[in-house]
């Protein structure tokens, strides 16, 4: 087994990639001026987030999330062992790197982290209704941007309003101020997601000091059951089955035949009250992405409007065969009220016992932002800055910069600044910009590397890795360990008795035929009683858990985004498996057991 990954300078460029690295900011790309620091560090690719080679723009919002995470880390709650976590794109592809605190240094943090980090766990709650009330007006002042073309001539009330200053200014400022407003959105991200791992972390950690033997999960159990806003989207479905079953209109649904579906529910006040149910949950609640939100291309419900329709159509059948839609929670709350007896029997102590109620109250309190501020940030945020970058890419269309819509996205964010410039000055003096003459070819090119780079398979890691995974984020969140780190290195050898291993995510224990699908465009292959393999899951997958006995990803730890909301949903999963989607073929019969993070395949 090797000791350590290739390094990043000995990656080769794709064929047909060539010039990749002037797709992205310089600051991004790993740098000879650098190299041994770079060459020395623990590189591992996160398929969590960023699976796929990404676009010039969207890695504007992944810069912005990572330098966000960073600066809570480093600057403004002092977490005692840890800095932020460094970042490089590679072929495209998002690398991390955890950058620990100087050893001599963390004693010496902790006052300063309990101090900032005891101000928020104090005051979790009300801080909490702010920042909901922040984020909210932050969607807002995103939505009302406006991001128009040039007028040929500047209205009259311009003129006669004394308004002094013109669209050219207007098209200009609105563009910063949404990226004031992206980089903004991610400073409320980590507000207090850093803290809501950290409690869950202090309480997982007293945990194993006090039981030494409890299994992750059971740790996880002890905070499951709670109610979020991320589940909301799928709430708002089932809600519009069950009325589309009691009202009588759930012959009307052609998911094949959109339009026809709506005008045939338009047709009577039955209908038409149904349709408007549904335009009072789509907004906000179907600004839902197919993916993990990070990717212009990922599907919004609310722009493709048969994705909720299908899922719509699924629970339809199953209202009225009588299927009880409603997630388990009080199964679960039975069960978590269970573990956290048996276990709390253990300890020898009323202090200690003081101290588990107190570190798991804190954590039960934390625990929804964990999961709430998905939907906020990553899903509808975002969905209304991919929308806005569209409104920007219509007027570049026009003015003949690109020839599509979604060129736009294959700008570097700096460039777009001096497009608009260019747009509005050759506007300003009436010639004509020089941009039409330049970009249309680039971007073309541009589209060529970034197909190529899609092709390239990421490995999972770069660089020499730590003796032991023991950074905490790394292992819950990503699903980094020891372990895996193993298999990599081993390049996915079989274990003995063939099976894979990963994260004991979700309990059951399960078998049934595999369905390995790559991106929620395949969802719609999917059948009843399958077990879901795929790299990684979304939370607006959540629907298609009514059908799938399991799931099993490639990547994600206990406290990734498809383990929690699998817990929650009552679904056995093994995370981070790695090969997962490698090694599993769709219709093998594969056994599941969420209880020890195996899967066995059990037949060819």
């Amino acid at each position: 087994m090797a000791d350590r990954f290739d390094s990043p300078y000995d990656i080769q460029t794709p064929p047909g990639a060539e010039g990749w690295e002037e797709l992205y900011s310089y600051s991004s790309l790993f740098t000879e001026s650098r190299r041994d620091y770079e060459d020395g560090g623990f590189w591992f690719h996160d398929g969590v987030h960023w699976p796929e080679a990404l676009t010039p723009w969207d890695t504007t919002l992944f810069e912005f999330a990572i330098a966000s995470l960073s600066q809570y880390n480093t600057r403004h709650y002092v977490i005692p062992p840890a800095l932020g976590v460094d970042f490089r794109i590679l072929n495209g592809y998002v690398y991390l790197s955890p950058v620990p605190a100087p050893m001599e240094e963390i004693e010496g943090r902790v006052p300063e982290f309990l101090e900032r980090a005891g101000h928020y766990f104090q005051n979790w709650d009300s801080l909490y209704d702010d920042w909901l009330v922040k984020i909210r007006d932050l969607v807002q002042q995103l939505s009302a941007l406006d991001l128009s073309g040039l007028p040929s001539r500047e209205p009259l009330e311009v003129i006669t309003s004394g308004a002094g200053q013109g669209s050219g200014n207007r098209l200009l400022s609105a563009y910063h101020r949404l990226l004031d407003h992206a980089l903004t959105l991610w400073q409320y991200h980590f507000e207090f997601l850093n803290l809501g791992y950290a409690a869950y972390l202090d309480f997982f950690g007293f945990c194993k000091a006090a039981f030494p033997s409890i299994p992750d999960l059971a740790i996880a159990k002890m905070v499951a059951g709670v109610d979020v806003d991320l589940f909301r989207p799928d709430d708002e479905l089932k809600r519009l089955a069950r009325l589309a079953v009691s009202s009588g209109v759930d012959d009307r649904f052609d998911v094949g035949a959109i339009e026809q579906t709506f005008e045939k529910l338009a047709s009577d006040e039955v209908g038409a009250a149904w349709i408007a149910e549904w335009e009072k949950a789509a907004e906000p609640w179907f600004n839902f992405s197919t993916g993990s939100g990070f990717y212009h291309s990922d599907k919004i419900w609310i722009e493709n409007v048969e994705v909720p329709l299908g899922y719509i159509a699924d629970y339809i059948v199953k209202v009225k065969e009588g299927v009880d839609l409603n997630r388990p929670v009080a199964a679960l709350h039975v069960e978590r009220d269970r573990v956290v007896g048996e276990y709390r029997e253990l300890l020898d102590s009323d202090e200690d016992r003081e101290a588990f109620d107190a570190k798991l109250g804190l954590s039960r309190t934390v625990f929804p932002y964990v999961e709430n501020h998905n939907f906020y940030v990553e899903h509808w945020a975002h969905s209304v800055i991919w929308r806005k970058m569209r409104d920007l890419g219509n007027v570049l269309v026009e003015a003949g910069f690109i020839a599509e819509v979604e060129d736009v996205f294959m700008f570097k964010r700096a460039e777009l600044s001096d497009v608009l410039f260019d747009l509005y000055s050759a506007w300003a003096v009436g010639t004509k910009p020089a941009g039409p003459g330049r970009w249309p070819a680039e971007i073309e090119r541009r589209h060529g590397i970034h197909d190529a780079l899609k092709q390239w398979s990421a490995p999972p890691a770069l660089g020499i890795p730590p003796e032991v995974v023991t950074e905490p984020f790394t292992v819950m969140l990503w699903g980094i360990t020891s372990d895996s780190v193993s298999a990599w290195l081993s390049s996915g050898d079989e274990s003995a008795d063939g099976s894979l291993s990963g994260f004991a995510a979700s309990p059951g224990l399960v078998e049934g035929p595999a369905r390995v699908i790559f991106s929620a465009d395949q969802i719609s292959e999917i059948e009843d009683g399958e077990i879901l393999v795929a790299p990684l899951t979304a939370p607006s997958w959540a629907p298609v858990f009514g059908k799938i006995k399991a799931t099993v990803t490639d990547v994600g730890g206990m406290m990734s985004h498809a383990a929690i909301v699998c817990r929650e949903y009552g679904l056995p999963a093994v995370t981070g498996t790695a090969f997962g989607t490698k090694t599993i073929k769709t219709g093998q019969v594969i056994r599941v057991d969420g209880n020890t993070g195996k899967v066995q395949v059990l037949d060819d």
